[in-house]
């Protein structure tokens, strides 16, 4: 590779640096890393099928229902509803798989962990779909706004509250008190539309996410991505073959559909959603209240949001719903839907049943320091130069940005440091 042109890098991650430069990720390239991680994106795109079919529902339906109890029933209409980038009518067919929600998801609705019973008995008994996991991650988005693109912008502008207003106001249409207290408290109303545009934006960027994921699965049954290299550049492609999918947020009030953030707006997938996502979710997040205070004076948390660092790349992964704000809940949906080579792997390195959550919660944290390998390297595609330029300048550009991006695991303030996973995964006994 040219990369050998230049000196050896000096970073503390020099070797993740190099493997980078070659075309890796920062996940060392094993058959057992890439078991793990094509296993659970497999786990993943199930309960993901579900996840961006009810953000859309409720962005496009429930809005802003002062009591939404039944926000997590999603009706046929959404079940049936067909995936942009899966099945024979798709816009761009991603996997081959069928365009409407995916059999291990409709039985899992059916039945659940127990038997089939009414729905709303299974929703009593929280044996379903784990739905406040994905409004976890949308309140990740919408709390660290600010960063890039033009969606976000957008929802302070003039015109995006002209067309919140028109909705609001056609949905409270014959409820004077709820408009009422809309013309009394209109900023609160505001900002719960921004809300709903945010599940919109979750919900069109999982709905590119669960096809890739489903065909990657396939392709490694297949034999057909045989590396971690290969996973990583599939992802890669994917996000350059989707990148100006548009996001939008539309509201449908009886029968009527009133463009909040219309598609004329011209606002793209892969700068305000994808882009936003993977910093707000992978990276930043928040502490789990209970765990830091929030109180400044203590100074447990950053002053900054810039350096908020609780996503899956640093998080402790024991279960227990706290510190790096693990995703729990993600983690219990994903134990249904486990293929049988993980479930069987899982079986030997396991410190009994209980502990299979753990691991998969570690998989997890492999699987996504792979999607965001995969977004360093799209980034530098686009931002910079070849891995293969001859020139040494250009290839000392690139590793100034790779060494960039890897600064974000070494930093020794709020024990970041100790706190970062690449060091961890780069152990394939970390377990």
């Amino acid at each position: 590779m040219t990369a050998t042109q230049l000196p050896s890098s000096k970073h503390e991650f020099a070797e993740v640096i190099h493997r980078l430069e070659a075309g890796g990720a920062m996940l060392p390239d094993t058959p057992e890393n890439l078991m793990q991680i094509i296993g659970l994106y497999k786990a993943y795109a199930v309960p993901m099928d579900f996840y961006w079919r009810d953000l859309l529902y409720i962005a496009e339906h429930v809005f802003l229902n002062p009591l939404p109890f039944f926000k997590y029933f999603l009706p046929k209409e959404y079940l049936e509803l067909h995936n942009h980038y899966a099945g024979d009518d798709a816009d761009l067919r991603v996997w081959r798989g069928e365009a409407t929600a995916h059999p291990e998801l409709l039985a899992f609705i059916n039945k659940g962990e127990t038997f089939k019973m009414p729905k709303l008995l299974h929703h009593l008994f929280h044996d379903r779909i784990n739905m406040e996991f994905a409004e976890a991650c949308m309140r990740a988005m919408l709390w660290h706004r600010g960063m890039g693109g033009k969606f976000d912008p957008y929802l302070d502008s003039e015109e995006y509250k002209a067309n919140a207003d028109r909705a609001i106001k056609a949905y409270f249409q014959g409820n004077p008190v709820m408009l009422g207290l809309y013309k009394l408290f209109p900023d609160m109303f505001l900002e719960q539309c921004r809300q709903m545009s945010y599940y919109a934006n979750l919900g069109l960027f999982w709905e590119v996410m669960a096809p890739v994921f489903f065909e990657m699965s396939d392709r490694y049954d297949e034999g057909t991505i045989a590396s971690v290299p290969e996973a990583m550049n599939f992802i890669v492609n994917g996000i350059f073959a989707v990148a100006d999918r548009p996001i939008y947020h539309h509201v449908y009030i009886r029968g009527e559909c009133y463009e909040i953030v219309p598609k004329s707006k011209g606002f793209v997938w892969l700068y305000e959603a994808a882009l936003p996502y993977v910093e707000a979710v992978f990276y930043r997040t928040a502490p789990f209240r209970g765990t830091k205070s929030y109180n400044a004076q203590a100074r447990q948390v950053p002053e900054d949001q810039k350096d908020f660092h609780y996503g899956i790349l640093y998080a402790d992964v024991f279960p227990v719903g706290t510190a790096g704000i693990p995703p729990t809940l993600l983690m219990q949906d994903m134990l249904h839907f486990l293929p049988p080579y993980l479930v069987d792997y899982y079986s030997k390195h396991c410190r009994g049943e209980n502990d299979m959550l753990i691991q998969l919660g570690i998989s997890f944290q492999r699987s996504m320091y792979c999607v965001t390998s995969a977004v360093i390297q799209a980034l530098r595609t686009a931002l910079l130069h070849p891995l293969d330029d001859p020139d040494p300048e250009h290839l000392q550009a690139n590793r100034d940005f790779f060494e960039m991006q890897l600064n974000r695991f070494t930093r020794s303030d709020y024990n970041i440091r100790d706190a970062a996973r690449l060091r961890n995964i780069q152990d394939q006994d970390y377990r």
